[in-house]
């Protein structure tokens, strides 16, 4: 998906993180490779050939290659302007005026299917522009995915729905594999962070509907860091998301993608990181990928796959 600082203390700016890092240099755990091997190599070429869209592209994702190396791509959903104005998000903002591709379901299908990919995840921008913020169109989509791609896995990183239970059952309704939602920041950040639609306390009850829904469907929310939270807080978010029967969490460095945006608080250490990685899993997470490179479906197949004993942080 995104000068010097003034008065930090114990890495932590005092104005909770709407300020800017001293000196503006990203820390060497940060830097990226340049994406190689065989699975890169051929999805970049089908994206290339056939014009296909995504979100690892788009959004210069630094895990790219290792996700495409194992057939883990993400798609976007229902266009490229969203409703709301988040102030971490690149996405345009304004208002599509209810309209939605009658062809997306079909196209995304034989996406898939050119990509050659074993794990999908969906996501969409934010659509109040539609009575059901589009939970229905996303949900064909879903259902076509599958009928054209029945060894795929399929993970929907939906929108809050506004909270609309309807809404979000429409979505779990479907033969998805994943549900997962992103709470972004803690509770004292969202104001300022998300926009005044993106309400905490919703966000955890879209995670407890959908859990509610169906009890065996795998849950998941992710958490961006730097952006001026305190330790306390962290971990509030932690019970918070375990209160509402979550099963997977990610944390990730926040990055600022244009100076219209945020600003980093600080950059947090990849030792700090792991740190929650075991706070979490001892709170009953059923996995915790953490670190600095990390984003909300960085290897999100091997849970799935029953691999995440071995899953380690990921520190650049």
């Amino acid at each position: 998906m995104p000068g010097g600082y003034a008065a930090i203390k114990n890495g932590v700016s005092k104005n909770r993180g709407f300020s800017e890092v001293a000196g503006g240099q990203k820390p060497a755990w940060l830097r990226v490779r340049l994406p190689t091997g065989a699975g890169y190599a051929r999805i970049s070429r089908n994206v290339r050939t056939y014009r296909l869209a995504t979100v690892c592209q788009e959004s210069m994702c630094p895990n790219v290659g290792e996700c495409w190396n194992s057939g883990t791509a993400t798609i976007m959903l229902m266009g490229n302007v969203c409703t709301r104005a988040c102030r971490f998000c690149a996405v345009d903002t304004g208002n599509p005026g209810g309209r939605l591709d009658a062809d997306e379901a079909s196209n995304a299908a034989e996406s898939v299917r050119l990509m050659g990919l074993q794990y999908l995840v969906l996501t969409s921008v934010d659509r109040d522009d539609i009575v059901d913020g589009g939970a229905a169109h996303y949900a064909e989509c879903i259902e076509k995915i599958r009928e054209v791609n029945p060894a795929t896995s399929i993970e929907a990183l939906t929108p809050d729905f506004r909270g609309v239970p309807d809404a979000v059952h429409t979505i779990v309704d479907t033969p998805l594999d994943v549900f997962a939602h992103n709470i972004e920041t803690v509770e004292g950040l969202t104001n300022r962070v998300r926009d005044a639609r993106a309400d905490y306390r919703q966000s955890l009850r879209v995670l407890e509907i959908a859990k509610n829904r169906r009890s065996e469907l795998l849950t998941k929310s992710s958490l961006m860091l730097g952006l001026g939270e305190s330790d306390a807080e962290v971990q509030q978010t932690m019970d918070d998301l375990r209160w509402a029967g979550v099963d997977i969490l990610t944390f990730g460095q926040y990055l600022r993608p244009t100076k219209n945006h945020l600003p980093v608080a600080r950059y947090v250490r990849p030792d700090e990181f792991l740190r929650y990685r075991e706070l979490g899993l001892a709170r009953g997470f059923t996995e915790v990928v953490s670190g600095p490179l990390v984003r909300s479906s960085y290897r999100a197949e091997r849970v799935l796959d029953g691999d995440n004993v071995g899953l380690q942080t990921k520190a650049g």
